[in-house]
């Protein structure tokens, strides 16, 4: 028994019915803990690619080498940094949040060269223009830059947002039950692996299918020469 809930073992079918309701409550960790991490990718990343434009040498080369530290190093080696390392420098943060931030961190590093990538690929005649109508920077990016760039960037985005949800099972290390966590666990209790495993992967699959379908629509739906803005 676990969360109030019995399995039934007596057929497959029964057993995998029994234990749907445990996999649905760990799926709305894994949603969470994705959709949290996801908008930390997001806006982090952004910032890393707007340090490494900056005019600074200092700022651009320091933020050169943390989004490369971020990128080569192990989801599993940071998670367990911010988890095991921190607290003996007095920082200590819940297990649900180390490990959003973990996968934040991780993806913000990808998210930035998505970024950076779209805004380079700007004709730098627009960018000469928008200097000689004397546009502040902040008016450039959100009137020309971010218009343009978000559609191009989209489906990169996507794709870094279902490896994320795929992700999400390392957290279970740190102690934080999502689904697939709790499929160890009942099949510890159960005796009993496949089924629940099964269920998992299947989950897994109809998530991705649904983002990517999701995804699709978006890219078709925003215009390819920009995003209008007021």
């Amino acid at each position: 028994m676990m969360y109030g809930f019995a399995w039934d073992s007596s057929t497959p079918l029964a057993y995998a019915v029994s234990i749907l309701p445990i996999l649905l409550i760990g799926l709305g960790v894994t949603l969470k803990a994705a959709a949290a991490g996801f908008a930390i990718a997001l806006a982090l990343g952004l910032v890393f690619a707007l340090m490494r434009r900056s005019r600074l040498r200092a700022v651009s080369w320091s933020t050169a080498v943390l989004v490369e530290f971020l990128r080569d190093t192990p989801l599993l080696v940071q998670l367990f940094f911010l988890y095991y390392v921190l607290p003996d420098y007095g920082v200590t943060l819940p297990a649900f949040l180390t490990g959003a931030v973990a996968l934040g961190l991780q993806y913000s590093a990808y998210t930035s060269e998505v970024y950076r990538g779209g805004i380079d690929a700007l004709p730098r005649g627009q960018w000469e223009a928008a200097t000689a109508v004397n546009l502040s920077r902040a008016q450039i990016y959100r009137a020309i830059v971010i218009p343009q760039v978000v559609p191009r960037i989209l489906p990169t985005l996507g794709n870094y947002l279902v490896a994320m949800i795929k992700e999400t099972p390392v957290l279970c290390v740190v102690t934080v039950l999502e689904m697939m966590g709790l499929a160890n666990m009942i099949g510890e209790r159960s005796f009993e692996y496949l089924v629940p495993l099964t269920l998992v992967g299947l989950i897994f699959l109809l998530l991705t299918l649904i983002c990517s379908v999701g995804l699709h629509w978006l890219e078709k739906a925003l215009p390819k020469t920009g995003i209008p803005l007021r």
